[in-house]
């Protein structure tokens, strides 16, 4: 079964990305996508080059990004709740990005590097409000802890786009539930520029997190640094989650979503299921982005909605699962 689920999810992949090729206002075959991609005197080839395919390989790139982040926050927490929106990673980066759009700091990488300092403060945040008698993380008290950063943060983004003046920034409502209708090659070479470095350093990290997450003592006796790990992780899942929320909107409930679809098939070392969650991940966000192009075309749901729509539920699952 293992043998045939990597290359059956290649194959998922590739599907999801000629459909979301394919999909949109103006529906294209798959023959006039493939036209599009190889032949620029296509009549589709505009469509297929400067419109669609950045975006879907932005969504693919954020959706995978945001399952290996769920993916390392779940075994470093030990709580299969866990993922950046719930843990206020995403609410943090949100309200950095805002701040920045409505202090009007130019340049391609002032969004990015506001979310990413908004993120920081928020897993600080959480952190100091998790830590519980004897400096010990409580991995319940986090989760609660993260929902209240998230909440806070979004009041406050709220209060921002009411109150700012800014050009753009009355018209954020619709970026903060997510979206990749402004998507670009530009946008997605920040975006690349940003993950590449935190998701490798979350693969060198796999057999780390799979000491962790049979528990801080066993980890600590079999070598693993678990506060360095633990700093790191932070560290590079703040940064992806900032990198994203800047490309796209805050997009919640990936991180939780994926993982768990992905076990559900197999349960691997973190060496292989980094890899597949972030292949499933990426098809998960772009599947979303084409259900909110086509279900009221020609207008867009945020995708934000769709993943949470699906989210929700599994979420109110998990939930109940873990206080059983």
């Amino acid at each position: 079964m293992r043998r045939l689920g990597s290359p059956l999810l290649v194959l998922g992949v590739l599907l999801c990305l000629m459909l979301g090729l394919s999909a949109g206002a103006v529906p294209l075959s798959l023959q006039e996508v493939w036209s599009g991609v190889w032949r620029s005197d296509a009549d589709a080839a505009v469509i297929v080059r400067q419109l669609r395919a950045p975006r879907v390989l932005l969504a693919f790139l954020v959706g995978g990004s945001l399952g290996v982040c769920g993916a390392a926050l779940q075994a470093m927490i030990r709580n299969p709740l866990a993922e950046p929106y719930l843990l206020g990673l995403s609410g943090g980066a949100g309200l950095g990005a805002v701040i920045a759009i409505a202090s009007r700091m130019a340049g391609p990488w002032a969004v990015p590097l506001a979310a990413f300092i908004g993120a920081l403060a928020a897993v600080g945040l959480v952190y100091r409000l998790s830590l519980v008698v004897g400096r010990r993380l409580d991995p319940r008290v986090l989760l609660l802890s993260g929902v209240v950063v998230g909440s806070f943060a979004g009041a406050l983004m709220s209060a921002i786009i009411v109150l700012s003046d800014a050009t753009g920034v009355r018209n954020a409502f619709l970026w903060l539930l997510g979206g990749f209708g402004s998507a670009s090659w530009k946008s997605l070479g920040v975006f690349a520029a940003y993950a590449i470095l935190p998701l490798a350093i979350i693969g060198l990290s796999a057999r780390s997190l799979d000491l962790i997450a049979l528990g801080e003592e066993p980890a600590h006796h079999l070598g693993a640094e678990v506060e360095r790990t633990r700093r790191v992780i932070y560290l590079c899942t703040a940064l992806l989650t900032a990198a994203g929320v800047a490309a796209c909107g805050i997009i919640g409930f990936v991180g939780l979503v994926v993982p768990h679809a992905v076990r559900t098939v197999s349960r691997p070392l973190h060496r292989t299921l980094l890899p597949m969650v972030f292949l499933a991940g990426g098809s998960f966000l772009v599947l979303a982005d084409v259900v909110s192009r086509t279900v009221v075309r020609p207008l867009e749901l945020p995708v934000g909605v769709i993943t949470a729509l699906v989210g929700v539920p599994l979420f109110a699952l998990l939930l109940r699962r873990t206080l059983a």
